[in-house]
């Protein structure tokens, strides 16, 4: 059967007609492109009667098939895709009304609980490890009617925002240049993305690992305002930053699927702060024209660094002009000192051994360790995450971080954090800002056997995750012609909405994306 989110976006009048009178006399369906495909575009030839839902996700399936061995994106396929694709025909057939998601085939990244498929947060002292249920946001997809198509590699416990490398699954390359990485940790949701092998994927940032892989993969990807989506379910890097969230190719369809997975969720403690400030459709913020009026700032403090690349600068200017073409009025620079609000004390702390007791616990008896940090026994760990775990090790198993010495309060309790928080929106108030701008990356993506030391330039962990405000990346242009870059916008919390009315006027305006080569149409 097919089931819907009650208080999401429903399928239309418009829409059960357009069913209605395709099913009258239509010609047989048949395969369609998929390179590029949009969630609408999928939708309406499968309501046209054009296509159907099994040939959808064969064609991506295919895919998977075909290309998968360029990038290493993939860790496992859902054996069960193509069954739940028949499920949606024959609902369809029927005159269920689809929900928003209907038949949209997604990759979803190796943290995200799959009660049908191995959840390993990309080690393999998780490799066998079929969680008992789907973390909140992959229940409600598939609830909206979507497709789990996949799961995708990432670096291993998320530790790092350079590479998606793992212990379980190995090294994902990008897309755009097999000998470059896709950044981390979401890279393998990025690579298989970009190279259309799922419609579009979720991934999670702790710091930098939706918007950082995205910008790499000339994709748009949204990290929430915290507290406005839940991560139950989600294997956890430190509770108190991590955000999980949509990565695709386009503003509607990340804002399509947003809309299905923001909201409270009773497991989430933090969705408590968010409860009645989330939207019930996104899209209807999505306006070509969004940008007219808009006063945006330039955070000239993530430009006018050593690290930056020239060329990375270039286009970024440049963007600075597509903005003010599109009514945009650019304030530049806007003047703020983010050194020293990151410098303030307690701001982080490392409660990963914490929180992953927690999640440890929430697999019941099936969970193969009871303690991260007992995968230094067992040697069930990649050398270049040895050091991060040892110092885990040295933090408590079940001690509160707000109870340390010296104590690290949850976000909403962090008085560092709040601080940072109101002298940015301060700021921005008296600079009379609707947002502020600044490229994604600074430097090019390094190469493949060269992740670590080639590490500069990433923006994203700077001031999103530490005041909890919202951020959003969407392609600006490529350099040399071959590598992405993305354009980060950052507003007020819950100021989500905006962000993507900012993003789709931009998107429209500019039309920077393209394929990338090699992933042709089979």
């Amino acid at each position: 059967m097919m089931s819907a989110i009650p208080h999401r976006r429903m399928a239309t009048a418009t829409t059960l007609a357009i069913i209605a009178l395709a099913a009258c006399d239509r010609p047989d369906p048949a395969p369609i492109p998929v390179v590029e495909a949009t969630i609408a575009g999928v939708q309406e030839a499968i309501f046209s009667g054009a296509t159907t839902c099994r040939m959808v996700v064969q064609a991506y399936l295919d895919r998977i098939e075909a290309y998968e061995d360029r990038i290493n994106a993939i860790t496992v396929v859902n054996p069960a895709a193509l069954a739940r694709a028949d499920e949606l025909d024959r609902a369809l057939a029927a005159g269920e009304p689809p929900g928003p998601l209907f038949c949209v085939p997604m990759l979803v990244k190796d943290n995200f609980d799959t009660h049908d498929m191995v959840t390993t947060a990309g080690s393999i002292a998780l490799a066998s490890s079929i969680p008992p249920d789907d973390a909140f946001m992959v229940r409600r997809i598939r609830e909206a009617g979507a497709v789990v198509l996949a799961k995708t590699n990432m670096a291993e416990w998320a530790f790092s925002p350079r590479q998606s490398v793992s212990s379980s699954f190995d090294t994902t390359r990008n897309a755009y240049a097999l000998d470059r990485v896709p950044a981390g940790s979401s890279g393998g949701t990025a690579s298989g993305v970009a190279a259309n092998l799922g419609l579009i994927g979720l991934g999670t940032d702790t710091g930098n690992s939706i918007r950082g892989p995205s910008s790499r993969l000339a994709l748009v990807g949204i990290r929430s305002t915290i507290g406005l989506t839940s991560r139950d379910g989600v294997v956890p890097l430190a509770l108190d930053r991590d955000i999980a969230g949509p990565m695709g190719r386009t503003v509607e369809d990340v804002a399509r699927v947003f809309s299905v997975v923001v909201g409270h969720d009773p497991a989430d403690p933090y969705t408590e702060a968010g409860r009645g400030r989330s939207e019930d459709d996104y899209t209807t913020f999505l306006d070509a024209d969004g940008l007219q009026g808009a006063r945006i700032g330039v955070l000239r403090a993530l430009v006018d660094t050593e690290d930056a690349d020239s060329a990375i600068v270039a286009v970024f200017e440049r963007a600075l002009e597509e903005l003010a073409g599109l009514g945009a009025e650019i304030v530049d620079p806007f003047d703020f000192d983010v050194q020293a609000q990151i410098e303030r004390e307690n701001i982080s702390c490392q409660r990963f051994r914490y929180d992953m007791h927690g999640y440890l616990e929430s697999l019941g008896d099936a969970a193969p360790i009871t303690d991260v940090v007992q995968v230094l026994e067992t040697g069930e760990y990649s050398s270049h995450v040895e050091e991060r775990l040892r110092r885990a090790a040295d933090t408590p198993l079940d001690v509160h971080p707000a109870d340390w010495d010296p104590p690290c309060p949850d976000y909403f309790e962090n008085e560092g954090r709040q601080a940072y928080l109101n002298d940015f929106v301060s700021a921005m108030d008296a600079a009379g800002l609707d947002a502020v701008v600044y490229p994604t990356w600074l430097s090019p993506p390094a190469h493949i056997d060269r992740g670590r030391e080639e590490y500069s330039g990433d923006n994203s962990r700077v001031v999103a995750p530490p005041t909890g405000t919202p951020s959003i990346t969407v392609p600006m242009a490529f350099t040399e012609d071959v590598h992405p870059a993305g354009l980060q916008i950052l507003a007020r919390p819950y100021a989500d909405g905006l962000l993507f009315r900012y993003a789709y006027a931009y998107e429209r305006g500019t039309l920077h994306r393209r394929p990338p080569e090699g992933f042709p149409e089979l």
